[in-house]
């Protein structure tokens, strides 16, 4: 089952960078704010500075199956957005793994803590 979609304009991006709140390690940055939906919305944004076409891609598709792996201990009603920086592009799946959930605990917002 699917609790999550994503967010697509960059309106939806603004919103959440302007009025929610943020936390960042080595690799991500995480941007967090109740959308008053039943539902989870998820952006990623990696710049041009973290790497070429093939890398940002790699590292969009580690941050996305990282939440999707962990889709259903995260909270219901949120938008996140999730910044990679130029760190990430040397790290795995096992870093992004554990980038992703540090700052969701910093944030609470997981209903079982790890």
């Amino acid at each position: 089952m699917k609790f999550s979609e994503s967010l697509r304009k960059n309106h939806q991006f603004q919103f959440v960078y302007r009025n929610g709140t943020s936390n960042a390690n080595k690799y991500l940055v995480m941007y967090v704010k109740e959308n008053g939906l039943g539902i989870n919305r998820i952006g990623i944004s990696v710049s041009k500075k973290v790497g070429n076409s093939v890398m940002r891609h790699r590292i969009t598709r580690l941050v996305r199956e990282s939440y999707r792996l962990h889709e259903n201990i995260f909270n219901s009603g949120l938008d996140m957005v999730i910044v990679a920086r130029p760190n990430a592009a040397s790290v795995g799946f096992y870093e992004i793994e554990s980038a992703l959930l540090h700052l969701s605990k910093h944030h609470g917002i997981l209903k079982v803590y790890l």
